[in-house]
């Protein structure tokens, strides 16, 4: 019998999760269907009460839900349950579980592209404070950076970071942003500024190291105006789109019994797509 899982958010015809993992169901050979689950907020906390009603095995939850989720969740595992958020579920002997896949994700990005990326670094950069950057900085703090400083608009929303995860983290407030970049050796961006739509990040990266790496959680467009002002100054840049392709594969793996790897013929696929519809300048 087929196995179906669903990408869950609203709203949702946008995910290129379907896409991926439906890559990945060809090229194994594999019984089984992806598909995109549109669910509004006022219905989603039914819809997980009654999970095992709703013919899937699992999936994916993206915006506005991963909060939704983990309160759902009877079992969770520690990244989720340290995030508070959770993007990936399954059943198992009838119970809801669940994990959150982003830490993974971004981690496995900067390895495959920049394995050095974590060697000496005493400090990272952090622009944002939302869901994305809790599990950067998380992540940040997993591979042993002593002090990861947060940048966020709203001051308040950055100290949050510091109470959840200690005083490793140094929230700053946005306006103070250029004197921390003073050889900066890694500045990642999690908020939408940048995205396709919204206004442009505009910053001086003049005073980063000359070795900073700069990446971007944003992959619409694929090379975002921080990316290219980096690379115009001949720094070492890691886009956002092998985080998403990272993120899917413990899933898949949950899900179908096989843990699929992330090609550069996927990674073409999706930017074919980008391509296709318009984002990928």
């Amino acid at each position: 019998m087929t196995r179906r899982v669903a990408i869950i958010g609203h709203p949702v015809a946008h995910s290129r999760s379907p896409l991926i993992h439906g890559y990945w169901l060809r090229q194994l050979g594999i019984d089984g269907d992806y598909v995109a689950r549109d669910v509004a907020p006022e219905a989603i906390d039914g819809f997980l009460a009654d999970f095992s009603a709703s013919g899937l095995a699992g999936g994916n939850v993206t915006v506005p839900h991963k909060e939704a989720a983990f309160r759902a969740c009877v079992v969770r595992e520690p990244v989720a349950d340290a995030l508070g958020a959770v993007n990936t579920l399954w059943l198992e002997g009838g119970r809801l579980h669940g994990a959150n896949t982003d830490v993974h994700g971004f981690l496995a990005n900067l390895d495959t592209a920049e394995p050095e990326w974590a060697r000496a670094l005493g400090e990272a950069v952090v622009l944002g404070a939302g869901g994305a950057a809790r599990a950067v900085v998380f992540g940040l703090m997993q591979r042993g950076v002593d002090r990861v400083v947060v940048a966020n608009r709203t001051l308040a929303r950055a100290e949050a970071l510091r109470d959840q995860f200690g005083p490793r983290v140094l929230p700053i407030d946005w306006r103070d942003l250029g004197g921390r970049l003073n050889g900066c050796r890694l500045l990642i961006n999690t908020t939408s500024l940048g995205m396709k739509g919204q206004p442009p990040l505009d910053i001086d990266l003049s005073a980063l190291s000359p070795d900073a790496l700069v990446t971007d959680i944003v992959y619409v467009p694929l090379e975002t105006p921080l990316l290219k002002a980096a690379r115009a100054r001949g720094l070492a840049t890691v886009d956002g789109l092998g985080m998403l392709l990272h993120q899917a594969v413990p899933g898949f793996e949950r899900w179908f019994g096989v843990r699929p790897v992330v090609t550069a013929a996927l990674r073409a696929l999706v930017i074919a797509d980008l391509k296709a519809r318009g984002q990928f300048a």
